[in-house]
């Protein structure tokens, strides 16, 4: 034990060396714009909650009523003992939402991707993945049977080369992101789906960060661009405030996916009271937009107001932006001294995006409030002078 400690110690010690050490955060109360890091008040710019939910007292209602029906465990799998009438009823809601014929709960959206992922394509089919795709997605086409092929990000020109290079496989399946976790841009799912189907190819999209963001009735990527792709992937750990993941398609794909996605059969259900609090968040954002106008106008405050300082932005018109630092290091100083300031917001650093690519990570919410966010942008003002990452 005592090699395996003096090895291990060694990679961590070249880790921090690097500027990479990672540790964990405890957070002291429900999510929120403010919320206690480590027993201290901080405002927080780092949440996927987008719309504000994971602490809305009707979803909280919700889940307290099933608690008392159900209890707290789900007790099994889907296939053993854990599948109960409000897995299905969510699921039901799932696919009306996503406008499909059928949806199946996954017990994490990683999970959904790597169900899909591993079982669908086969021996003499190929993947064809975005450069920048999730590490669930990444995973899962490591797992997978079939070649993969990694296409330039959202570079449709390249994306249309690999398709026809790739004419001699059974199967094509091209995987993307809704909205990319780092970049915070979109997918041109339009462009993807008419490359798609003049080449014969299937499209699967994780939708975890468009998914009640984008769209009139916040239903996706799908609804932004008006199409429809073979499979959806989505999570309800974001802005449905919720947890748990699933995939959304005709009845023959999820019929498939019970018989043949290891990750479903062999998992755990989610607790019947977490897929109750779903159903009615799913209801909330399908009902109303205020919040996601609310968010929409935060985000775009907050991309336009760095802009004008000298900053690095990425991304579209999402809730994820992406402030470029550079250096790995001043990228760590700099969070530090956000979290000096008051504000959570952690480094970003390889290997999670490319090496001179590390940034602050800013994600917004319907809930951040004109003064929250005036008080952010002053302190990117001063921060960014003082580290002379702005002029």
């Amino acid at each position: 034990m005592f090699e395996l400690d003096e090895w291990l110690n060694q990679r961590l010690i070249h880790q921090k060396d690097l500027g990479l050490h990672r540790s964990l955060r405890t957070m002291n109360s429900a999510s929120g714009p403010l919320m206690q890091v480590n027993g201290e008040q901080k405002l927080v710019f780092s949440s996927n909650n987008y719309l504000g939910l994971a602490n809305d007292q009707r979803l909280i209602a919700a889940a307290e009523s099933t608690l008392k029906e159900f209890g707290v465990g789900s007790s099994g799998s889907r296939l053993t003992t854990g599948n109960t009438t409000w897995h299905e009823r969510l699921e039901d809601r799932i696919a009306r939402f996503k406008q499909t014929e059928a949806a199946l709960l996954f017990s994490s959206g990683y999970l959904a991707n790597v169900g899909v992922l591993s079982s669908l394509p086969e021996k003499d089919d190929v993947i064809l993945s975005d450069q920048l795709n999730h590490a669930s997605i990444i995973d899962g086409c490591r797992l997978s049977k079939a070649k993969t092929m990694i296409y330039r990000h959202v570079d449709m020109e390249d994306l249309e080369t690999t398709l026809q290079e790739t004419q001699t496989f059974q199967r094509r399946f091209i995987v993307t992101d809704g909205v990319f976790s780092m970049d915070g841009n979109i997918a041109p799912l339009n462009e993807i789906m008419e490359l798609a189907r003049h080449y014969d190819a299937f499209v699967i999209v994780d939708d975890a960060h468009a998914t009640g963001v984008l769209g009139e009735y916040g239903r996706g990527t799908s609804e932004y661009f008006g199409v429809q792709p073979d499979v959806v992937i989505g999570t309800l750990s974001k802005a449905v405030g919720t947890e748990g993941g699933f995939v959304a398609g005709s009845k023959v794909l999820i019929d498939f996916l019970l018989n043949f996605a290891r990750s479903f059969i062999f998992q755990t259900a989610i607790p019947p009271s977490i897929c109750a609090a779903s159903c009615a968040a799913l209801d909330i954002i399908e009902e109303n937009n205020r919040a996601r106008q609310s968010l929409l106008a935060n985000v775009e405050r907050i991309k336009s107001s760095l802009d004008d300082m000298g900053y690095i932005i990425k991304g579209d018109q999402t809730p994820i932006i992406p402030v470029i630092i550079g250096d790995a290091n001043v990228s760590m100083e700099f969070a530090k001294r956000l979290q000096d300031k008051g504000i959570y917001a952690p480094a970003i650093r390889p290997p999670t995006v490319p090496t001179g690519e590390s940034r602050i990570r800013l994600t917004v919410t319907s809930d951040h409030t004109a003064q929250n966010v005036d008080y952010l942008l002053a302190t990117f003002r001063s921060i960014g002078k003082e580290l002379r990452v702005i002029e």
